[in-house]
């Protein structure tokens, strides 16, 4: 439940044609936490248990969105969004305060939604990726934010749809629209912001897809330019839903310019289901496996992940990371739910995951209480 606040604008400003337009802003929130155990948690091979990992499903946040009606089916639009950590009250990226969002833009019916400013990688929201990449995001394809996280390790996919400076795009432009006949499209572009080298730090992406009547599918392009090499990823997939069940499948290739050590290629998939039956309870199950070939390993050994930036690595290898993953939702409404979640990493071969500090597997176990305002 959001919290709105509407006046009508009297200041000249806000006069348009002899007629006062209607500006409405909303306080909005977002509470997760999540208790979690977690094996292999150090080098040693201990296993750690308490709040200390950042919330599973929704990253805590607090923000202000909101409109103002310009006359002609156009309004202006703008979002601010802060993210915090519930287990300390810490702001997520110290001395950021709106480290999620902060963009202002126009949208219309016919033209679509046009933004400028900090927000999420194209690839990652709910017009590409985020209706397939895990059950837990909207099934079908929308213009509003609201991509995957990152907090656990069924939860990396969102690597691969990433940007010049990670999961969100600094001195961002995204246009995006939804097609009276189901299609959807969108294309962002990133600014560098570097003197005398405007390629180096962009970020360019396109999404296009389809919004059947149970059934929703879309796919992405995306490049940018990190120090002076130029990773691309894309990817394609969808869902389906019959009933109470909604089945997600996607596929993500990405290749990296790694300098000397040669290109990287990765293959990566992704399979879940979300039954959802009448009542309170809802449940999910999925898998993903990536598959990094040649790729570079950070200072102190471990995988890099998609769009990073590899100048300082030596060495590189190739392998797999599978993910298995489960949960169970509990809704007292349509704001507040709490939650089980488990899943277990093995790694193959060359892949080595920071997360698991050397070992070869993980498991993680959590329960969560998520509340909205």
């Amino acid at each position: 439940m959001k919290t709105k606040f509407t006046a009508l604008a009297l200041a000249a400003g806000a006069i348009c044609s002899g007629q006062a337009h209607a500006q409405s802003v909303t306080l909005y929130g977002l509470i997760d936490t999540t208790l979690s155990t977690i094996s292999n948690a150090d080098a040693q091979g201990h296993r750690l248990t308490g709040f200390h990992q950042p919330a599973w499903f929704s990253g805590n946040r607090w923000g202000l969105t909101g409109s103002e009606d310009l006359g002609g089916g156009t309004k202006a639009i703008f979002k601010l969004e802060s993210e915090f950590t519930s287990f300390d009250g810490a702001m997520d990226t110290p001395g950021v305060l709106f480290n999620r969002d902060a963009w202002v833009g126009v949208q219309n019916e016919t033209f679509g939604k046009l933004t400028f400013g900090r927000q999420d990688a194209l690839a990652r929201d709910p017009i590409a990726s985020g209706i397939y990449a895990d059950p837990y995001g909207p099934a079908v394809i929308s213009t509003e934010e609201g991509g995957y996280t990152n907090n656990n390790n069924f939860k990396q996919l969102v690597f691969y749809a990433g940007s010049a400076t990670g999961t969100r795009m600094n001195n961002g432009v995204v246009w995006k629209k939804i097609f009276s006949n189901g299609l959807t499209a969108g294309a962002a572009y990133q600014f560098g912001e570097v003197p005398g080298n405007p390629s180096r730090g962009t970020t360019e992406s396109v999404t296009l897809g389809y919004n059947g009547t149970n059934f929703h599918a879309s796919g992405f392009y995306t490049q940018a330019k990190l120090g002076d090499h130029w990773h691309r990823s894309y990817s394609v997939g969808g869902n389906y839903v019959w009933g109470i069940v909604r089945a997600n499948a996607g596929y993500f290739h990405y290749t990296a310019d790694q300098g000397a050590l040669g290109m990287r290629r990765d293959d990566a998939y992704t399979v879940s289901f979300k039954v959802a039956p009448a009542g309170a309870f809802d449940y999910e199950l999925g898998y993903q496996m990536m598959k990094a070939g040649n790729a570079a390993l950070n200072a102190g050994g471990f995988t890099l992940n998609a769009f990073s930036d590899t100048t300082a690595s030596t060495v590189t290898d190739s392998g797999r990371k599978n993910t298995i993953y489960g949960s169970i939702f509990y809704h007292f409404s349509k704001r507040t739910e709490v939650y089980l979640a488990a899943d277990y990493m093995f790694l193959q071969k060359g892949y080595h995951a920071a997360q698991s500090n050397g070992f070869s597997h993980q498991s993680e176990f959590a329960v969560g209480m998520r509340t909205r305002f």
